[in-house]
């Protein structure tokens, strides 16, 4: 006997719609953030990575890593951010 009962439809997954921003390379000047930070502050390479993002507690940050020294740096509102205080705002509330 052969049954025609088909799987429940799974709804499609809600989305914020895409913030508008312009596309570039990771480690390769162009992007919106490249000309605050031309190179590494530690070292001077110019090939960086700088990505953008929000922590848990809502904080816009830009991380930026070089590949030559290692060196790492997170950036909000125009100042640099301690290694601790980058942790404190990425715990969950309890």
């Amino acid at each position: 006997m052969t049954s025609t009962r088909t799987a429940p439809r799974v709804p499609a997954q809600r989305r914020r719609a895409a913030v508008d921003t312009p596309l570039g390379s990771l480690v390769r000047a162009g992007g919106v953030d490249a000309a605050l930070v031309p190179g590494c502050v530690s070292c001077g390479a110019d090939r960086v990575t700088r990505l953008a993002m929000t922590l848990t507690d809502g904080t816009a940050t830009v991380f930026t890593s070089c590949g030559r020294c290692e060196h790492r740096a997170w950036e909000a509102d125009g100042r640099a951010l301690d290694i601790t205080d980058v942790l404190a705002r990425t715990r969950r509330p309890a």
